[in-house]
Formats: structure tokens, C-alpha cells, sequence
């Protein structure tokens, strides 16, 4: 079973590693912008980067070609987040533009744009395959059908926290939806996690509120939230932050089980393995560590970078 993992940030380079050593084992060029975002196709074939403004796609497995097979240009600002549908064939991005864009991979130009009304921070698709989901700068997580190309639901979570946009609203930093689509979760950038069940009907009434199951504060006051993900195996959830320390919470009871503290700087990212037992964290302090979460300790370090780490991309599953 071969395993795949990618990190980048803002010394303009993507890394692969060797996971089980810690060797680098290929270094890629990514001209004329920082990486913002790293996702991999679940073949192992190739490596999407998101930069500014444009994405780039990467052959994985020959190493000969160091140049992008595709470049897709549409975007005007940075592209925040990005992913593939289930059979690789599309991808999908959210950019600070306030769009979020759908790519036939057989074209260089975008087969869809939507408009979020705001620099979007972070998109994920549904797993229905039919559904992307975003978060953006005012405060606002949309859901867009790709069926009927509309926006089928607007929801703005109830905030304590001070505003950061002209709206009044607390931007939106992460978005996600778990595997068995029971739960979808958004964090806004003052750590504030509200969690919803999208299946349940009574909750998309007209007129009425998208009411969350779960809200709590992932990291203390003053702490930016960066990322939030759920596990593979929807029992977990995880944050990021500038307060160094990636967090790991139960989805059941959505308690604080575990805290990864052993960055020196802010943690941009985090990735599961396909089992859900360990994690890869990328962090300012040029370094990404991967974490068994039975033990709670790193049993590796990938440190070869010359600036910060901010994303880092992780595909070790056998399928």
C-alpha cells in the first residue's frame, strides 16, 4: 500500500515524503505564488495545488516531470480550498474572489462558478457528491446543488464573538462534512465550532432556523482558528490554531479528548490517515509532525521547508 503525503506553504515549493523516515523524497516547484491548499485524487494519481490565483495539477507518480499537467485559471485571488469529486474526474474550489468554481478536469476553464457573496475560506463537498458546502469571510456558509445550480441554503450561525466583517458577521474559517454525511461542522476564525445534522428535515423549514446540535469554543479567547476537520471515521473532530496546538474532539458528546501541543508555532493544518489513527499537522514553525492518536505523541517529523508549512495532503488509504 503506497502512501502519499504532501506538504507546501510560503517558500513556493510542494514536498513528498517518505512517511515511515522522514526523508524528502521529491521537491516541486510552484511558481509565482505561495500554496494555500494541497489535495489528492483518491487514485493516488495526482496532486492538486491551490495558489494565486491559480490551481495546478501534478503527476504523482512520475517524478521526471516536475512541470503541472494542468493549470486552471479562472479564479481572481487566492484559492483557499479545493478537492475532488469521488471518481477524480472534477474539482471544486473556493477562492477569495467570493466564487466557488466546478473544473471538468478534461478543460482548463471552470464548467461552473457560483457566487458566495464573499472571499470564501473553505469549501467540502457533500458526500451525496451532489452538494458543496462553503464557508466565506462574512460569516456565511452556503449550500449549493449541483443538480439545479442554486444556492439552496444560507445559514449564519449565532455568534458571541466580535465581528470581523462590515456585516457585523465572524467569518467563516472551515467547513466540513462527515463521510456518513451526519454531520456537517463550521468554525469561525475566533474558534467557535457549531455543529448540525443536514439530514434532519425539521431543521430546513421555511422560515425557520438551521438550528446547530452542537456549539463550543474549540480554543481559548484570543486564539484563531485555522482548520477544522472530521475524521474519516466520523468519530472526531479536529482544530488547528494559533495558539500551537491542534485539538481533538469527541462527535458524540463534542468534548475535548485530546490536545497535540508539541508545535512552536501556529498549526495552519491537519490530516487524518484513512483508519483515523494517526495525523499530520502543518505548522509556521516550518515543520509538519505526524501523531499517533492512540498515544497522543509525534513519531515523526518532516522538516526541510524554509517558511512556513500551511497545508499538508495525505492519501495512505488501500482502495
Amino acid at each position: 500500500m503506497s502512501v502519499i503525503l504532501a506538504t507546501a506553504g510560503q517558500d513556493d515549493k510542494i514536498r513528498f515524503w517518505e512517511a515511515p523516515s522522514g526523508i524528502c523524497s521529491r521537491v516541486l516547484r510552484y511558481a509565482d505564488s505561495q500554496v494555500n491548499c494541497l489535495e489528492i485524487t483518491t487514485d493516488k494519481q495526482y496532486l492538486a495545488a491551490g495558489g494565486n490565483p491559480h490551481i495546478r495539477l501534478f503527476e504523482i507518480n512520475n517524478s521526471s516531470n516536475q512541470n503541472p499537467i494542468l493549470s486552471l485559471e479562472g479564479h481572481t485571488s487566492n484559492v483557499t480550498s479545493l478537492g475532488f469529486q469521488r471518481n477524480g474526474r472534477y474539482l471544486y474550489s473556493g477562492s477569495e474572489d467570493g466564487t466557488v468554481k466546478l473544473w471538468d478536469l478534461r478543460s482548463p476553464t471552470y464548467s461552473r462558478s457560483f457566487d458566495s457573496k464573499g472571499p470564501v475560506n473553505s469549501v467540502a463537498l457533500h458526500p451525496n457528491q451532489a452538494e458543496i458546502i462553503s464557508g466565506d469571510q462574512n460569516g456565511s456558509i452556503k449550500i449549493f446543488d449541483l443538480g439545479s445550480s442554486k444556492c439552496i441554503n444560507d445559514i449564519v450561525p449565532d455568534s458571541h464573538s466580535s465581528s470581523t466583517s462590515s456585516q457585523g458577521r465572524v467569518a467563516i474559517q472551515s467547513v466540513d462534512v462527515s463521510e456518513d454525511a451526519r454531520t456537517l461542522v463550521a468554525a469561525n476564525n475566533h474558534a467557535e465550532v457549531f455543529a448540525w445534522n443536514p439530514s434532519d428535515a425539521t431543521m430546513k423549514q421555511d422560515g425557520e432556523p438551521f438550528r446547530p446540535v452542537a456549539k463550543f469554543r474549540a480554543h481559548q479567547l484570543g486564539a484563531y482558528l485555522l482548520h477544522a476537520k472530521i475524521s474519516p471515521d466520523c468519530r472526531h473532530l479536529v482544530t488547528t490554531s494559533s495558539d500551537k496546538t491542534a485539538r481533538l474532539f469527541d462527535t458524540t458528546t463534542w468534548q475535548l479528548t485530546q490536545t497535540l501541543s508539541q508545535h512552536k508555532k501556529w498549526v495552519w493544518d491537519a490530516v487524518f490517515s484513512a483508519d483515523s489513527s494517526y495525523l499530520v499537522t502543518a505548522s509556521s514553525d516550518r515543520s509538519s509532525l505526524l501523531w499517533n492518536l492512540r498515544t497522543g505523541t509525534p513519531v515523526r517529523q518532516y522538516t526541510d521547508h524554509d517558511y512556513a508549512v500551511t497545508c499538508v495532503a495525505l492519501n495512505d488509504s488501500s482502495t
